[in-house]
């Protein structure tokens, strides 16, 4: 249509509105127009129609086409219907300045012409614009709040989008579905749940809470602000679920961390005859690659395909992501290289892809590939760079394109962008660029940031510094525990065991408690979980039976246990069964005894893989083997033939 010719127009024919309406609505625009010219000329009702059919063409060309014959026809001057539609077209179709200009010349502008202007600003990003009309305008409706104060939340301005409501309120409109939704977006981008319950009792007072629009941004307002309780009792109220409310009530679980019922609720959503679209596909396979549960992200993967969604963004670099966690590399090599258009959100997904398993030099290369295809990287391409220099110990390449980001492509960088820096000079050994680097950056640092500089203290047991740092980090989050564990273990490899008790005791009366290790797979599409200590698996005995085996087996391979990461001052055999019943050594235990032998074992663990659970594991897929794959809270270990991806360096 961008392309058609000047509308002529034919003789007289029997006029037939529905006809008429049919035509413009299949985008025979030009044909109608030849067919109904008298018509057209003294009905400006029928001109409405045409312009408001003309906007998904978002033609610049037939837009003025249309504009000259509506000026031609006098409407404009006459008629403040065809007028506004005409203002509305431009907006519409991304035409702000022809809008403007358009809308100081109107005879006849009225509320809604600013309403329409208003709605321009926002959709083109231009907020002071949106304003300057608002606070020109004598006159207000319904409608011009309701614009703003939707322009205000979707920039993020949401304390001012609450005030512009309570103002409304003060001089007496009412809230309609579109203002209430707004309202409670920024509620929940705020957290401010006090505000939302407040419009939660006015709705009920209104009769609003059975509205499907009003129910859903409700539920979502409190699952945002971590109230899943009445967010699932918002949902369960409303009289009919739809998608809209099954999505709802899916993503703000996988928000919370409730992983597991969100792959409960979406069979429960296709039980119900509900089908998922792309942003149901999104949240499950995100729940699915926090699980690790590669059996049903595969499943959910078909689903994907049968619907359509395979092609879709979001849902291509979630799968991504997914088969990744999930340790199959290879996997998330194939989604990549079947998209045939890649973006670069799909470029940067395979390349936090490849950072996570340890692959730092296939993520440049695929960082080098990108640049010669002419797409420009971002803060997040970057980030997944530099976290995959700093887990391979590219310590130059990493620190190159840190100044590379800055320099060439000008991106600012993050909190995050600067704590991977931290941890590749860290890991390196220059713990003190490392710190000073920390000291001298122009954002404000974290607990995270020290946390990453107290491990490499760690690593490279420098006692005394990590003292002092564990002492930075608990000036910004007394309450971490990861900071009392990680001082304790360079006090205990020191044999230091005097520190140590001081360690705890400060832990005791800060009430803080160290964060227990918990190692799960999926078998037969069934998570077990194991964490140290634990004989709640219906198998604990036969486990603890085959571990004692095992380990008697890898000591004839020269395997001794690294004692001196046990925190507690005990003789050996005592420290040896602690070691021994790790989380993840009882998780492959049991994959060994129920899996068949030509699998690889995938385990998962909450913690980073200790040094003594690291060697083992390398013995034992020698001894039995085995692939062994383990994805820990840092990264992937890839375990055969005695050896890890790691190359020990993690």
């Amino acid at each position: 249509m961008s392309s058609l010719a000047p509308l002529r127009f034919s003789s007289r024919q029997l006029f037939s509105r529905e006809d008429f309406v049919t035509l413009c609505a299949g985008g025979h625009i030009r044909e109608a127009f030849a067919k109904y010219r008298p018509e057209i000329w003294s009905d400006q009702s029928l001109f409405s129609h045409l312009i408001q059919l003309l906007i998904p063409a978002t033609s610049l060309s037939l837009a003025r086409q249309l504009h000259s014959l509506v000026l031609t026809s006098g409407y404009f001057q006459k008629d403040k219907f065809v007028a506004n539609h005409l203002l509305n077209m431009y907006c519409k179709i991304g035409e702000l300045g022809t809008a403007l200009s358009l809308f100081r010349v109107m005879p006849r502008r009225n509320v809604m012409s600013c309403n329409i202007l208003i709605d321009g600003y926002v959709q083109s990003g231009d907020l002071e614009g949106a304003y300057k009309v608002f606070d020109e305008m004598p006159l207000r409706n319904v409608a011009t709040w309701n614009a703003m104060v939707a322009g205000l939340v979707q920039f993020e301005f949401n304390e001012m989008g609450l005030g512009l409501v309570r103002e409304m309120h003060e001089l007496g409109f009412g809230l309609d579905e579109f203002a209430i939704g707004s309202v409670l977006r920024g509620c929940a981008n705020l957290r401010a749940v006090h505000a939302g319950r407040q419009v939660h009792g006015y709705l009920m007072k209104c009769g609003f809470e059975l509205n499907l629009v009003v129910g859903n941004s409700l539920a979502h307002m409190y699952m945002k602000s971590k109230w899943l309780k009445e967010g699932e009792e918002v949902i369960g109220s409303l009289p009919v679920r739809n998608v809209v409310a099954w999505n709802t009530l899916i993503a703000g679980l996988a928000q919370n961390g409730q992983f597991e019922s969100v792959l409960d609720q979406y069979r429960l959503m296709k039980m119900a005859g509900v089908r998922p679209d792309r942003i149901t596909l999104v949240s499950v396979i995100s729940s699915c690659s926090e699980l690790a549960t590669l059996g049903q992200g595969q499943q959910v993967h078909a689903e994907a395909i049968k619907i359509g969604a395979n092609s879709v963004v979001a849902v291509i670099s979630s799968l991504i992501s997914m088969y990744s966690r999930c340790g199959c590399l290879d996997y998330s090599r194939n989604v990549f290289g079947e998209c045939d258009d890649a973006d670069v959100v799909l470029w940067s997904s395979m390349i936090a892809a490849y950072g996570f398993h340890g692959r730092g030099r296939e993520a440049v290369e695929l960082f080098d590939r990108m640049e010669k295809e002419g797409l420009e990287a971002n803060d997040v391409t970057f980030l997944s760079l530099l976290y995959a220099c700093s887990h391979c110990g590219l310590k130059e390449k990493g620190m190159e394109l840190f100044e590379l980001m800055v320099t060439k492509y000008n991106v600012k960088p993050r909190l995050e962008h600067y704590t991977c820096v931290v941890d590749l000079l860290g890991r390196a050994g220059r713990l003190d660029e490392a710190e000073a680097m920390i000291r001298s950056m122009p954002v404000k640092e974290d607990g995270i940031i020290w946390k990453t500089l107290l491990s490499a203290c760690k690593i490279h047991k420098k006692a005394d510094m990590a003292k002092r740092i564990a002492e930075e980090m608990l000036r910004v989050d007394p309450h971490d525990s990861a900071a009392y564990v990680l001082l304790s273990h360079v006090h205990a490899s020191d044999k230091r065991w005097q520190d140590v008790s001081e360690v705890r005791k400060t832990m005791r009366h800060m009430n803080v408690k160290k964060e227990p290790g918990i190692s799960w797979l999926e078998l037969k599409n069934q998570i077990h979980q194991f964490s140290m200590g634990d004989k709640s698996h219906p198998m604990s005995e036969e486990i603890d039976l085959y571990l004692k085996e095992l380990m008697e087996e890898l000591k004839l391979r020269g395997y001794t246990p690294d004692t001196s990461s046990v925190l507690h001052d005990t003789d050996n055999e005592e420290k040896e069964h602690s070691l021994a019943h790790h989380s993840e050594k009882l998780a492959i235990a049991f994959a060994l005894i129920k899996s068949p032998p030509d699998v690889p074992i995938r385990i998962m663990k909450n913690l980073r893989v200790c040094n003594d659970c690291h060697v083992a594991v390398k013995l034992i897929s020698d001894i039995k083997n085995r692939e062994i794959i383990v994805r820990d809270a840092s990264r992937f270990h890839h375990f055969r033939d005695g050896k890890c991806s790691c190359g020990d360096y993690w």
